[in-house]
């Protein structure tokens, strides 16, 4: 293996011979010089693993010398070494990108440190993170065996979740697939366990999670009461619990989690059904009768979302809540802008509610665009696209904006999706429902093994669109094709983000509850 080769600059070289010959016994390859000019000229003619830089040098300062070689290789890490404690020179060495900060008198171990920290670092961590899922991985096989409550699953995913991000950032696909077949298992599991108990949940004071139609007067309701800060609330259909962890870190540069609620979506995990039940705080069977000029059955021609506002208004008067609000549907880049333009208007709101449509619009995309499955083929490459959207979207601004005006911030989803790879083989009527993780209508065959069918729909809050209507939910990573056309559907399919389903990506969904910095 080649050595690692270090440019050392500083004018008292000379004192330095000790930590040259340390690193030297240690097999790195130490090029030296004592001056900013003449470091510039061997750094741009010679190729170098990592420079150590003096702060404080006659002619040309170690600041100066860093800006000049930044320029000429920007990917090579820069350690500064100084005397000096103060913080102005700190800022500006860490404001040119350093790689780390050393205080003189430095010794040879803190030399060896920095530039294991920076050139060993992604095999240390390789290395270490490889051997904690090891550990890890017995335990949460016992967990799984052993969870038998909605709050236990919450936990599992949350750390299958916290395992499968830090296992993206390093090479090992072995461990990565062993995570993947663990993640496997646990969605069969979590099928058994929604099979067993969902229809529970909405008996009487029966013991159940945050879902859908009590999230916004379990989590929402709280906040606008306590009058002390305006509320934004955000709704990004189609979020995972995943994605939000991918771009956490964006949010609290602005905001700091006050708390995280992690909820269950209702069946089926659409957003005609989840995200309407949001907003009205209604089950879909109450929201058919109670605003039968609202709300329209899987069969029905016309939009099936167009009247959240509506919904809101009607669960506000409900619940004696007199507040100022607005709702905003955002749908594309220009509505998205328009509202952060005009965000500033809303200072005065007790309420301002944005539901957010992108991350749906590319889960669809993926479907139906080659470039979006290149982009996204696996959920990695799913959460890097979702940050990357995220970081340079309206919503974003809308954020910063809501930050600098004192709002209190809310954020969830109304569903999650799975990356859908078998199929499994259904017949219907043509009323049956077109969705591929779950359907209803009349004399519905399907295999038995791969569904949670619900014969009598009102016992889990849905519709029946006629007396012998029943609802069937894919579990696991299936999505349910038609007998006719089989192999088409099949590979068209194949490979794409679907929802309406159970699993955990679908089902269990994050909320969060934030302060302004």
């Amino acid at each position: 293996m080649d050595k690692i080769k270090i440019l050392w600059v500083d004018d008292e070289i000379d004192y330095l011979k000790p930590h040259i010959l340390f690193l030297e016994q240690k097999n790195y390859s130490v090029t030296t010089c004592n001056n900013g000019r003449d470091a510039i000229d061997i750094f741009e003619n010679e190729s170098f693993d990592v420079v150590f830089l003096d702060e404080n040098m006659p002619g040309m300062s170690g600041l100066e010398t860093l800006s000049e070689m930044k320029e000429k290789k920007n990917t090579v890490p820069m350690i500064m070494i100084t005397k000096s404690e103060e913080e102005y020179i700190m800022e500006e060495a860490i404001g040119s990108k350093i790689a780390d900060y050393l205080i003189k008198p430095v010794n040879p171990n803190q030399i060896l440190l920095s530039l294991k920290k920076n050139l060993d670092h992604s095999r240390l961590i390789s290395q270490k993170t490889t051997l904690d899922y090891q550990k890890e991985f017995r335990k949460i096989t016992m967990e799984m065996a052993m969870v038998n409550s909605y709050e236990d699953w919450v936990e599992l995913y949350k750390k299958l979740i916290f395992w499968e991000m830090q296992l993206e950032t390093i090479n090992d696909q072995s461990m990565v697939e062993i995570l993947e077949s663990q993640k496997a298992e646990a969605n069969s599991q979590f099928g058994k366990f929604i099979e067993r108990n969902y229809e529970d949940w909405f008996l009487p004071k029966a013991d159940k999670p945050v879902q859908s139609h009590t999230l916004f007067k379990e989590i929402i309701v709280p906040e606008l009461v306590k009058k002390d800060k305006p509320v934004l609330f955000i709704v990004i259909d189609n979020l995972r619990y995943d994605q939000w962890k991918a771009f956490e870190g964006v949010v609290t540069e602005y905001y700091k989690v006050e708390k995280e609620v992690p909820y269950y979506s209702i069946l089926p995990t659409a957003t005609q059904y989840a995200r309407n039940a949001i907003f009205s705080g209604l089950l879909p069977i109450e929201m058919e009768k109670q605003f039968p000029q609202y709300w329209k059955n899987d069969p029905e021609e016309g939009g099936k979302n167009l009247f959240e506002a509506e919904f809101l208004t009607a669960q506000l008067k409900r619940l004696g809540l007199k507040i100022k609000e607005d709702y905003f549907k955002i749908t594309n880049l220009a509505s998205g802008k328009k509202l952060v333009e005009n965000f500033k208007g809303l200072k005065d709101n007790d309420l301002v509610t944005v539901v957010y449509n992108f991350v749906d619009m590319l889960s669809h995309a993926k479907t139906e665009m080659d470039v979006v499955k290149e982009l996204a083929p696996d959920d990695k490459a799913y959460r890097s696209l979702t940050l990357s959207w995220f970081k340079n979207s309206p919503l974003l601004e809308i954020i910063q904006q809501a930050q600098k005006l004192g709002f209190k911030l809310v954020l969830t989803t109304d569903h999650g999706t799975i990356n859908v790879k078998n199929p499994s083989k259904v017949i219907g009527d043509k009323n049956t429902s077109l969705n591929l993780r779950y359907k209803t209508g009349r004399s519905l065959t399907y295999e038995y093994k791969d569904v949670y069918a619900v014969k009598e729909p009102k016992k889990i809050g849905l519709p029946a669109i006629n007396m012998s209507s029943s609802y069937i939910f894919a579990k696991n990573d299936l999505f349910l094709a038609y007998v006719n056309n089989y192999n088409h559907y099949v590979s068209y399919y194949k490979n794409t983000y679907q929802h309406g389903g159970i699993s955990l990506e679908e089902m269990i969904i994050p909320c969060l509850v934030l302060n302004p910095k």
